[in-house]
């Protein structure tokens, strides 16, 4: 098949599963958060999110600095 066919097969497909998508219906609450946040227990997973999120932060700021070292140090812009 040639990129065109490709390209037209995916987005029919997407269009035609698009409608069939939404999980739930949009006045039903749910279940679990509600209970996290009556139970005060939402924090902790607001917490431990916050936390991977800056670990994931401070690991990318590190490899940025160590490949600039890298980078002064072979003369590479």
């Amino acid at each position: 098949m040639n990129t065109l066919k490709k390209c037209s097969l995916l987005v029919l497909m997407l269009l035609a599963t698009g409608a069939k998508l939404m999980a739930q219906a949009p006045g039903e609450s749910v279940e679990m958060a509600d209970r996290l946040r009556a139970d005060g227990k939402i924090w902790v997973v607001v917490a431990v999110v916050a936390v991977v999120f800056l670990g994931i932060v401070a690991n990318m700021l590190r490899l940025e600095s160590r490949i600039g070292k890298m980078e002064k140090e072979l003369n590479i812009k």
